[in-house]
């Protein structure tokens, strides 16, 4: 959405453009809203004339009810409204990789918005195509931003995508602290096949009563064996499985830091266990 008039104006102003280039009066609004709250069964939703007339002629902050009904009235996608009044939520994302969790969790992402650019762990050379082959240092600087055209290559819809937890050493240093890890929804059965290496051997995502876990995995009846990686110190656990743990599905790819964080040395920066 375009702000007429230049980023410096109020939101209010910038809600009375937008409403005037429909050429639509408060009063219309008002009843336009009035479907909306009558349909949603809830007042919040109502617009009046007074109070849309004070919202543009003041510095107040509508309600999320209201700012639904002014997005679904003005044919204002909901999350420019919101930037309307200084709140960006593509920049959640990256307060999330500047702010993070101990715990290994599920990660949520959003099909992208084409016009539209979006942080995710890893940053693409702008030169550098999907279709041939490049050099690795040309193809991937960690934790920075994605072309939106590589984004929408993406599967979204048909993966999910994990966060390692910082203080999640089970399959270093196959798998860093911090690491994202996308996620095949197909793959929740665990294969008893051979495997050559270690990199061939598959790893799993695993919804646990108090949280999530990436590991290796060995499925015995309704016993299920969460192996960590031998040099990562940690223990073996086991579950009753479907019971207490549940397969998310398989890693399929991973996006991950090859160096340290910049505070990797201070004292609140989790340590890798010592082996006993």
């Amino acid at each position: 959405m375009e702000r007429s008039g230049g980023p410096s104006l109020r939101p209010g102003d910038q809600l009375r453009d937008i409403r005037n280039r429909l050429g639509m009066t408060t009063r219309e609004v008002e009843e336009f809203s009035r479907t909306v709250s009558e349909d949603r069964k809830n007042e919040e939703y109502y617009i009046s004339n007074a109070w849309l007339t004070q919202l543009e002629n003041s510095s107040s902050v509508p309600s999320i009810y209201k700012l639904f009904s002014l997005s679904v009235i003005y044919r204002v996608k909901f999350n420019d409204l919101l930037n309307v009044f200084g709140v960006d939520l593509n920049a959640s994302t990256g307060y999330q990789l500047a702010l993070p969790t101990p715990n290994t969790h599920l990660a949520s992402l959003e099909p992208p918005d084409p016009e539209k650019s979006i942080t995710f762990p890893v940053r693409f050379d702008r030169s550098f195509s999907l279709d041939k082959t490049s050099l690795i240092s040309r193809m991937v600087e960690v934790w920075g931003e994605v072309p939106i055209a590589l984004i929408q290559r993406l599967d979204v819809r048909h993966c999910q995508y994990g966060y390692v937890g910082m203080q999640d050493f089970s399959m270093f240093p196959l798998l860093r602290p911090g690491s994202f890890v996308q996620i095949d929804n197909n793959g929740t059965r665990v294969q008893a096949s051979e495997w050559r290496t270690e990199f061939d051997r598959p790893i799993y995502f695993i919804e646990l009563r108090e949280g999530y876990a990436c590991s290796w995995c060995e499925l015995r009846g309704s016993q299920i064996t969460l192996i960590p990686h031998p040099l990562s110190s940690c223990t073996t656990r086991q579950f009753a499985y479907p019971g207490e743990a549940e397969i998310v599905g398989q890693v399929t790819a991973v996006a991950m830091r090859l160096v340290p964080a910049p505070d990797a040395h201070s004292d609140a920066h989790p340590k890798l266990p010592k082996r006993p």
